[in-house]
C-alpha cells in the first residue's frame, strides 16, 4: 500500500495537480489573513484557468504557451463583461466569440488546452458581471494569477528539470516491456493470436502518444540549450527504446509452422520464450529504478538465457542430425540473432544508468533532431482551411456554440439559479468525438453525485472552517491528479471541494449544491445531444483519411528502405523520420478504430473491414520494418533489376490505394502482372543461387548468411506484394459499400 502511495505522489499526474494546487492556495491564504478573501479567489482563478496549457515540451514554449494564455482568459473576460450590457452587440459577439476560441484546436495540442481555458473563462465569467474599473481590476487579477502560477511552474520546473523528462521514459520502457511480453505470449500454442495482436495495437497507440511527448521534451532541450549530461541519457535511452520497438514488430514469426515444426521439441521453443519474457522483465525493472531514482546494478541473466537457447539449438541439431535439423536450426538462429540484438540494445539502455553511460557514440542519430518535432507556427491559413464541414474541428466549433447558447436559453427561461454552471459543463463534457463525449457525461454525473453525498455527509459531521479548509485543498489536489486517470474519481473529488467551499461560505449550502447537480445534468444532457444530431462527426467519415495517411506513410518508408537497401552507407534523419511516421499513423488508424467501437451500432459502418485494414496496414509496417532491420544488421548483396520490379509492385499497389481514398482512378500503361512478378521472383532466386554457386572460396558462415539473405529478403518481397494487394482489394471494397 505504502509503495503504491508512493508511487501515485511521484507521478507526473501528482505533481501537476501539486503546482496548480500550490499556485491556487497561496493566492487565498495570502489575501485572506488580509482580509481581501475574493482578490485571492480571483488570483487563484487565473491559476486555475492558465493551468491546462502547460504541457510537457521546451521550456522556452512553456514559457511563452502560459503567457499567452494568461493575456487570452484576461482578454476573454474583459471583452465579455465590456459588451455584455448591450445586448444587441452581446449575443452575435459571445457567438462569434465562442466559435473562434474553439476553432484554435487547429493548431494542435497546447492551441486546444488554451482554447479550452479561454472557453471556461467565457463561461464564468457570467458568475459575476463587472462593471467599470471593477471589469478591469478583475481582469489583471485574472492575468496575475496567470503570471503567478507561472512562477510556480519554473520553480517546480528548476528543482526537478528533468523529473517529468525521466518520468515518461519510465513509462516508454514499462510499456515497451509489455509489448515484448505480448510478443513472449505468442510463444503458447493455445494463444489467441487475435486478441494479443489487438492488444499490441492498443499499445501502439499508448506509445505513440509517450514518444511524442518525449520528444518534445528531449529534443526540445537539445536544441534549445547547452546539452546536459542527463538529457543525452534520456535520449540516448529514448533512440534505443525506438530501435528495440522496431526490432519487436520487424522480427515476426509463423509461430504455426514453428509450433508444428517443433511438436516433438517443445522444449526448445519454452527456452527461447523464457529468453523473450526475461528481455521483457529487465526492461520493466529498469523501469522501476529510474521511478525510485536507485542506482542500478545489471543482473547479467540475459547472457545466461541467450546461452540456453544456444545449447538448446546444439542439442537440437545434434538429436536431428545435420541433415534433418537444417530448416529447424535455421529458424533457431533466426530468433536468436533477434535476441542478441535485442540484448545489445538493453545494454545500451543499461550502461546509461552506470558510470560509462557518456561514453556511447550517438553515431549521428542526434543530427537534424528538429525533423523529429512538429513545427510551432501559427498561420492565418490554417484557421481558413478547416473551415469547413470536412473538418472535425469546424463541426465541434459550431456544434459547440450552439450548445452553449442552448444551455443559455435553457438557464434564462428555466428555473436554474445560474447559467455559468451549465455552459461551463458543457465545455468540460463535450469533445469533437461521439464516443468521449458520452463517456465523460456518463462519468461527470456519477462523480457528481458520489461527490455530493460523501461531501453533505462530511460537512454535517464536520461543520468546523478550519478542517474544512483542509478538506478543499486536499479534494483540489486530488481531483486534478485523477483527472488523465479517472475521471470519474476526478469529478467526484472536484464536486467534494466545490461542496466544501460553499459550506465555508454560506450556510445555505444545501440549496445552492441542489442547483449545482440540476446544473450539471442539465449540461451533460445538452453537450450529450448536441454530439449526437449537431451536425455530428462520426468516425466512418474519418476513418478513409486514418486509413489513407497510414498507407501514405507505409509507403515512404518502404521507399526509403529501398533507397538505403540500393545505396547502403548511413542510416539517414529520412530514413528515421519515414520510420517515425509509419509508427505514429498505424496508431492514429488504431486510435480511430477505438473511437468507431465506442459510437452507436448504426455508425459502426464498415468497421469489420476497417479493422482488417489495420491489421493489414500493421503487417505491411512490420514486414517493411523486417526488410529494413535486416538491411542495417547485414551486408547485402547488390540490387538487381528484378528486386526493383517487385519493390515498384508493392510501392503502385499502395499508391493506388490511396487514390482510390481520394476518389482518383489511375490508368497506368506500365502495370506490372501478377505473372511477370512471379517471373522476377523465379530471377531472384536464381540470382541468388548462381551467387552461392560462384562463391567458390565461400565459407560456411558466408554460405549461411546469404541463405539466410535469400530466405529472408525473398519471403519479405513476397509477403509485402500480398499485403498491398490485399489492402488495394479491400480499399475498393470500403470505397463501394
Amino acid at each position: 500500500m505504502l509503495t503504491k502511495i508512493e508511487k501515485f505522489t511521484d507521478s507526473t499526474n501528482f505533481s501537476n495537480a501539486l503546482r496548480v494546487t500550490i499556485a491556487a492556495v497561496i493566492p487565498v491564504l495570502v489575501c485572506n489573513y488580509f482580509n481581501h478573501f475574493e482578490i485571492g479567489f480571483t488570483i487563484a482563478l487565473g491559476a486555475f484557468l492558465t493551468y491546462p496549457s502547460d504541457i510537457p515540451s521546451s521550456l522556452n514554449h512553456k514559457i511563452k504557451g502560459i503567457i499567452v494564455t494568461a493575456f487570452l482568459i484576461a482578454g476573454v473576460n474583459l471583452s465579455i463583461n465590456l459588451t455584455y450590457p448591450f445586448p444587441f452587440i452581446f449575443y452575435p459577439f459571445f457567438s462569434i466569440l465562442v466559435f473562434i476560441l474553439a476553432m484554435l484546436s487547429v493548431y494542435g495540442q497546447r492551441a486546444t488546452f488554451t482554447s479550452f481555458s479561454a472557453l471556461l473563462t467565457a463561461s464564468l465569467s457570467f458568475s459575476h458581471m463587472h462593471t467599470g474599473l471593477e471589469m478591469i481590476q478583475y481582469s489583471a487579477l485574472l492575468l496575475s494569477g496567470g503570471f503567478f502560477y507561472l512562477i510556480v511552474s519554473l520553480l517546480f520546473h528548476f528543482i526537478k528539470p528533468y523529473r517529468y523528462a525521466e518520468l515518461q521514459v519510465a513509462e516508454c520502457i514499462k510499456l515497451t516491456s509489455k509489448y515484448l511480453k505480448l510478443r513472449g505470449d505468442l510463444w503458447n500454442s493455445a494463444a489467441d493470436r487475435k486478441v494479443i495482436l489487438e492488444k499490441q495495437l492498443h499499445l501502439q497507440v499508448e506509445l505513440n502518444d509517450i514518444h511524442h511527448n518525449i520528444r518534445r521534451v528531449l529534443i526540445g532541450k537539445q536544441l534549445n540549450a547547452v546539452t546536459s549530461h542527463q538529457n543525452r541519457k534520456m535520449l540516448i535511452v529514448f533512440v534505443s527504446l525506438v530501435e528495440i520497438l522496431e526490432l519487436a514488430l520487424s522480427t515476426s514469426f509463423d509461430h504455426n509452422r514453428l509450433h508444428q515444426k517443433f511438436e516433438k521439441h517443445p522444449k526448445t521453443l519454452a527456452t527461447y520464450q523464457n529468453l523473450a519474457y526475461n528481455l521483457a522483465s529487465t526492461l520493466k525493472e529498469l523501469s522501476k529504478n529510474i521511478i525510485k531514482r536507485t542506482n542500478y546494478i545489471p543482473e547479467h541473466k540475459l547472457r545466461k538465457h541467450l546461452e540456453a537457447l544456444e545449447t538448446a539449438i546444439t542439442d537440437y541439431e545434434n538429436e536431428l542430425g545435420k541433415a534433418e535439423a537444417s530448416e529447424g536450426v535455421l529458424m533457431l538462429k533466426t530468433m536468436l540473432e533477434y535476441a542478441e540484438k535485442q540484448i545489445e540494445k538493453i545494454k545500451v539502455i543499461e550502461r546509461a544508468f552506470t558510470s560509462v553511460s557518456n561514453k556511447y557514440d550517438f553515431k549521428g542519430k542526434d543530427k537534424d533532431l528538429d525533423r523529429f518535432l512538429t513545427p510551432q507556427y501559427y498561420p492565418i491559413s490554417t484557421l481558413i482551411e478547416n473551415i469547413s464541414f470536412s473538418s472535425t474541428i469546424f463541426r465541434h466549433s459550431l456544434r459547440l456554440t450552439f450548445a452553449l447558447i442552448l444551455g443559455g436559453i435553457a438557464g434564462k427561461f428555466l428555473p436554474f439559479q445560474n447559467v455559468y454552471w451549465i455552459l461551463m459543463t458543457i465545455i468540460i463534457i463535450m469533445r469533437p468525438g461521439y464516443g468521449l463525449t458520452k463517456q465523460r457525461s456518463i462519468q461527470r454525473v456519477i462523480g457528481t453525485i458520489i461527490g455530493g453525498i460523501i461531501a453533505f455527509s462530511i460537512l454535517s459531521l464536520v461543520p468546523n472552517h478550519f478542517v474544512l479548509s483542509l478538506l478543499v485543498i486536499l479534494c483540489i489536489l486530488l481531483g486534478f491528479s485523477f483527472t488523465q486517470i479517472n475521471y470519474t474519481v476526478s469529478a467526484t473529488f472536484v464536486t467534494m471541494y466545490i461542496v466544501f467551499i460553499y459550506g465555508i461560505l454560506t450556510t445555505d449550502y444545501f440549496n445552492v449544491i441542489q442547483f449545482r447537480i440540476a446544473d450539471t445534468f442539465t449540461g451533460a444532457l445538452l453537450a450529450f445531444f448536441a454530439n449526437h444530431f449537431l451536425w455530428p462527426s462520426w468516425e466512418y467519415i474519418k476513418a478513409p483519411e486514418y486509413l489513407e495517411k497510414s498507407i501514405i506513410a507505409n509507403r515512404n518508408y518502404l521507399k526509403e528502405i529501398f533507397i538505403y537497401y540500393t545505396k547502403k552507407g548511413e542510416v539517414t534523419t529520412s530514413y528515421r523520420v519515414a520510420r517515425k511516421n509509419a509508427f505514429i499513423e498505424i496508431g492514429n488508424l488504431m486510435a480511430s478504430f477505438q473511437r468507431m467501437s465506442q459510437e452507436p451500432k448504426s455508425k459502426q459502418k464498415n468497421i469489420v473491414l476497417l479493422y482488417k485494414l489495420t491489421e493489414l496496414n500493421h503487417s505491411l509496417l512490420s514486414s517493411t520494418a523486417s526488410l529494413g532491420t535486416y538491411t542495417q544488421s547485414h551486408k547485402t548483396t547488390a540490387s538487381s533489376r528484378a528486386l526493383t520490379i517487385v519493390v515498384e509492385k508493392v510501392l503502385k499497389n499502395l499508391e493506388q490505394s490511396v487514390a482510390l481514398l481520394q476518389n482518383e482512378s489511375i490508368i497506368d500503361p506500365n502495370e506490372i502482372s501478377n505473372e511477370e512478378i512471379a517471373n522476377r521472383f523465379t530471377e531472384l532466386k536464381n540470382i541468388r543461387q548462381n551467387e552461392l554457386k560462384e562463391g567458390n572460396e565461400i565459407d560456411e558462415e558466408d554460405f549461411a548468411l546469404k541463405m539466410q539473405e535469400a530466405q529472408l529478403v525473398i519471403e519479405q518481397l513476397i509477403w509485402l506484394t500480398n499485403l498491398s494487394e490485399s489492402i488495394l482489394k479491400n480499399t475498393k471494397k470500403l470505397m463501394e459499400d
